[in-house]
C-alpha cells in the first residue's frame, strides 16, 4: 500500500497565511505523515512517496517523487473546480475563528459543522479530479484540501 512519507509546500513568501491557517497547514502535514493512502497510478510499486505542492497561475503543481528523490510524475491540477469551495471555506473559517473568541460553544459547534461539510465537499472534488492519476481516501483528501486552502489563502 502506497503512502506519503514527505509533504512540502512551496508558499509565496509575500502572501503567507495567517497564523491560524498556517497552524492548520502544519497539522495537516503532520497528520498526513502519520497516516494516509496515496497511490500514484502507474507507479504502484512505489510504496513510499514524496509530494511537493506549489502554485502556477490558476493551477496547482503536484510533483511526486520516490523515497530516493526520483521524479515519478508531475502534473497540473486546475483550481477552477475548487474556487467556490475554497471561497466558501475561507468565509466559514473566518466566522469560526471569530466565533471561538466570543460566542458560546453551541454557536461555535454549529459553525464548525458547516465548516466540516464544506471541507468534505472539497475533499470529494479532489478525489474526483485526481481520478486515474492518484488513488486516495477521504481522510487523505481532506488533509490535501487543507493544504490547498492554506496555499491559496489570500489575506
Amino acid at each position: 500500500m502506497s503512502k506519503l512519507i514527505s509533504i512540502s509546500i512551496e508558499q509565496d513568501d509575500f502572501n503567507l497565511p495567517t497564523p491560524e491557517v498556517l497552524q492548520e497547514q502544519n497539522v495537516a502535514i503532520y497528520d498526513l505523515e502519520q497516516t494516509n493512502f496515496f497511490q500514484v497510478v502507474g507507479f504502484e510499486a512505489y510504496d513510499e512517496i514524496k509530494l511537493n505542492i506549489s502554485l502556477s497561475g490558476n493551477s496547482l503543481v503536484f510533483k511526486i517523487s520516490s523515497k530516493k528523490d526520483e521524479i515519478l510524475k508531475t502534473f497540473f491540477f486546475s483550481l477552477t473546480p475548487l474556487k467556490q469551495i475554497i471561497n466558501d471555506y475561507y468565509l466559514i473559517c473566518e466566522s469560526y475563528f471569530n466565533a471561538v473568541k466570543s460566542l458560546p460553544i453551541d454557536k461555535i459547534e454549529s459553525i464548525d459543522m458547516g465548516r466540516k461539510g464544506i471541507h468534505n465537499e472539497g475533499a470529494r472534488v479532489i478525489i474526483e479530479r485526481l481520478e486515474n492519476r492518484i488513488n486516495t481516501d477521504m481522510e487523505t483528501s481532506r488533509r490535501i484540501f487543507t493544504l490547498i486552502y492554506a496555499l491559496t489563502y489570500e489575506r
